[in-house]
């Protein structure tokens, strides 16, 4: 099969040649892969043949204005959102953390008056090119942070109190998602009509477990998150193709709506949280969604040794690959605490342990 057959036979919940497999990584670890495999630190598509990735992502890229500022002072960068991230190291690398909430007590005029970038702004000319230069793969857009209302407002509003405005209805916090989510939507109508056809799968996310329990209420989802992602989900399906959606920690506990809201693929499947087990996911769910992911990024690819990290991926392929409908990916990123040996052991195992 070819990569792009090989991930929408699983997404149909059928049997693929093998296992398709996918890669996400911070930079540490990134660079010490490419390293390892005597590739340049630029060499990103190199990377991916060489642990056999099967998908390829697409995007419009921003062209617009600069609408915030950095604060070099405080080594903060600020994205065109408004998020503010600085660096933080620690003894095995270093990732960029969310700071300084700018939006937390905003006021309604204040969100309403807060610069965004508009869907014109971006670049829709060059969707095609890429969807047919990547065209024997799996080509999607979107990707975790699409659609999302949780994390994007607590990257600007504080997580406590992005989850009080859903309660309480908090009508600034009500707006920031609904203006981020229409600017999200309209940019995703514009590159799948760009995309003529080139892209084969929806990718969208959002946060709803913590390592123990839901973050909300399961009528708090259907009142405030679930009509924004049928919004995406409608349109992905005016284009013909399924969606899948991240979301970390405990959160089967929504599948079942997912499932009536025609989400067909989950990703993320963090093992370690609770019901989220492969053998738990796919007695419950097997049939009805597609998965992706259930690597842990916090087992042993990232504490244990060569040796177990082998038999952990060769755990849950045996726990997912029955029938089909199983995607070989890590729940997170790959992180920098990963040693390069894992990494590599993890990615060999898919390809010789996941084929059917």
């Amino acid at each position: 099969m070819t990569s792009k057959e090989r991930v929408l036979t699983a997404f149909a919940r059928h049997t693929p040649d093998r296992v398709p497999i996918n890669y996400m990584a911070n930079d540490g670890i990134d660079r010490r892969l490419k390293a390892h495999f005597g590739l340049r630190p630029d060499d990103t598509e190199g990377l991916r043949q060489a642990l056999g990735v099967d998908f390829r992502g697409v995007e419009a890229p921003y062209r617009g204005l600069k609408l915030h500022e950095d604060v070099p002072q405080r080594g903060v960068k600020v994205d065109d959102w408004g998020i503010h991230r600085r660096w933080v190291e620690h003894e095995t690398g270093g990732y960029w953390d969310y700071c300084d909430f700018p939006l937390r007590e905003a006021t309604v005029e204040e969100v309403a008056a807060w610069p965004m970038p508009s869907p014109d702004d971006f670049d829709y000319r060059l969707v095609a090119d890429e969807c047919k230069r990547n065209r024997e793969y799996a080509v999607y857009t979107g990707g975790p942070g699409q659609a999302d209302v949780i994390n994007k407002a607590g990257m600007l509003r504080g997580t406590d109190q992005a989850l009080i405005d859903l309660i309480t209805e908090d009508p600034a916090g009500m707006l920031l998602t609904r203006r981020r989510t229409d600017i999200q939507l309209e940019v995703l109508r514009r590159t799948l009509e760009a995309a003529k056809g080139g892209i084969d799968f929806l990718w969208m996310g959002e946060d709803l477990g913590s390592q123990i329990a839901p973050l909300i209420s399961l009528d708090l989802y259907r009142k405030h998150i679930r009509p924004i992602h049928q919004k995406f989900v409608d349109l992905a399906k005016s284009f013909g193709i399924p969606v899948m959606v991240h979301s970390c920690g405990s959160s089967s506990w929504a599948y079942e709506d997912m499932i009536d809201m025609g989400i067909g693929i989950v990703d993320t499947l963090q093992p370690e949280a609770t019901h989220m087990a492969p053998e738990y996911l796919k007695k419950t769910f097997g049939g009805r969604l597609a998965f992706h992911g259930c690597i842990s990024t916090a087992g042993p690819v990232a504490m244990g040794t060569v040796e177990e990290t082998i038999a952990y991926c060769k755990a849950t392929l045996d726990a997912m690959m029955p029938g089909g409908g199983y995607c070989f990916a890590p729940t997170h990123q790959l992180q920098d605490n990963s040693p390069t040996e894992n990494a590599v052991a993890m990615y060999d195992t898919a390809r010789r342990h996941g084929t059917y």
